[in-house]
Parts: structure tokens; C-alpha cells; sequence
């Protein structure tokens, strides 16, 4: 039995690819994310197959950002596919779109605070605000959050900074940038362990290349899976 706290993150170039890690996988893995590299490998095709053909839970990690109507109309037709979670950058007007778009429909829409591949001397590059990345994290969760998001996105640093806020009653926490004790942190900047994003309130954590570049995918998996269980 899976326990879907885990999210294993199909960052593999195609709709094939993808579905063979899942199939390794197997049982010990219910909810996967595909994001926007896969998207023209059959991203949304992988998605539905999972979903329809193998009872799994599904994370889009589409990061939508564009006008309101833009982004309403977008949200709208992926609600079709029934899916469980979905991204969007975190904008309060982006966020009110994003739910306007979902309504009637059962998927989560989550708001991204800001990248775990960033750090401040990648946001003094964009022009972005000064301040430290835990306070704009908390500033942006709660904006999203009175947007009416439905959880957010933020690195496991900042889940328990999150979880202490009044807004995040009843609204999900998920955490990329998990890196098991001893794996590389690849393109991830600010990263925690499983047990300690858990423990800090996060309710979904998000692990990609640590399991499925593992010799054993499906141990890999269930080591994450006990370590979270245990901690």
C-alpha cells in the first residue's frame, strides 16, 4: 500500500520513459508529478494513462503565468483530465484566475512561492525584491493563500515558517527539493531530508532523480517511504 506523501517526481524526457519508471515502481508508489519538460513527450497522455489505467494520483507541475483570462482559460480545459494537483506561480491575480478555472472541479490548485533552484543571489539577478528568501516565501504563501490557492509550493526550508501561519489552516503543504541523507542536490539550492520537510508540516514531499536514476527504483522508493513513516 502506497502512502501518498510521497510524490515521485516522472522528470524523464517522454510519455515512455516515464511509464516504464512507473512501472518499476509499481504499488509502492501512488501519486506521481509531470511537469512541463515532458509536456510535448506525451506528458498529458502519460497523465491520463496513469490515472485511468493504473488508479494513480497526479501532479501537473505546469507553473501557469500569464494574463488572468489566459490563465482561467488554461486551468479550465486541464480540469477535464481530473487531475489532483496544479501549478501556478503564486501572484495573487494569477492565483484568483487559476481558481476561477478550477471551479466545479475536484483538482488542488497550488501556488509556487519561490524556485528551491533559486537562492537571493539568483533573485538580485531578476530584480526581484530585497529581503530574505524565508520572509518573501511567507509573504508570498500568504498573498496566495487569501487569492483563495488551495496549498502551496515552497522548499522544505520554509514548511514549518508556512505551516505557522493562520492562512495555512487546511491547506496543503508541498515540498520539492527533498533530498534523501547522502544523495547529490543536483540543480536544488535550499533542501531538506524527507523526515525533516514531514516533521516541519509539509504534507506532500516531491522526489525525482534520487529514485529513478536508483539502481533499484523501487527501493529507492521504499526506503523514502520508511524513512518518512518512521521519522
Amino acid at each position: 500500500m502506497s502512502d501518498d506523501r510521497l510524490i515521485v517526481a516522472l522528470d524523464v524526457p517522454d510519455a515512455i520513459s516515464g511509464l516504464a519508471v512507473a512501472e518499476k515502481l509499481g504499488d509502492a508508489v501512488g501519486f506521481y508529478k509531470i511537469g512541463l519538460g515532458m509536456l510535448t513527450g506525451g506528458g498529458l497522455a502519460l497523465a491520463n494513462e496513469l490515472r485511468s489505467e493504473h488508479g494513480k494520483r497526479i501532479f501537473l507541475d505546469m507553473k501557469l503565468f500569464d494574463i488572468g483570462a489566459t490563465v482561467e482559460a488554461a486551468v479550465r480545459g486541464l480540469a477535464q483530465f481530473d487531475l489532483d494537483f496544479l501549478t501556478v506561480h503564486g501572484d495573487p491575480n494569477v492565483v484568483r484566475a487559476a481558481m476561477e478555472g478550477a471551479a466545479g472541479s475536484s483538482m488542488k490548485i497550488l501556488a509556487v512561492t519561490v524556485l528551491t533552484s533559486l537562492d537571493r543571489a539568483d533573485l538580485d539577478a531578476a530584480l526581484i525584491r530585497d529581503g530574505e528568501i524565508p520572509d518573501l516565501v511567507r509573504i508570498r504563501a500568504t498573498r496566495a493563500f487569501e487569492a483563495g490557492a488551495d496549498g502551496v509550493i515552497a522548499s522544505p526550508q520554509e514548511a514549518a515558517l508556512i505551516r505557522a501561519l493562520p492562512e495555512a489552516n487546511g491547506r496543503l503543504i508541498v515540498t520539492p527539493g527533498v533530498r534523501p541523507a547522502g544523495a547529490a542536490r543536483g540543480d536544488q539550492k535550499r533542501v531538506a531530508t524527507p523526515a525533516q520537510a514531514i516533521s516541519d508540516g509539509a504534507d506532500h514531499i516531491v522526489v525525482g532523480r534520487p529514485v529513478w536514476t536508483a539502481s533499484d527504483p523501487r527501493s529507492a522508493a521504499e526506503a523514502i517511504l520508511a524513512e518518512i513513516q518512521n521519522g
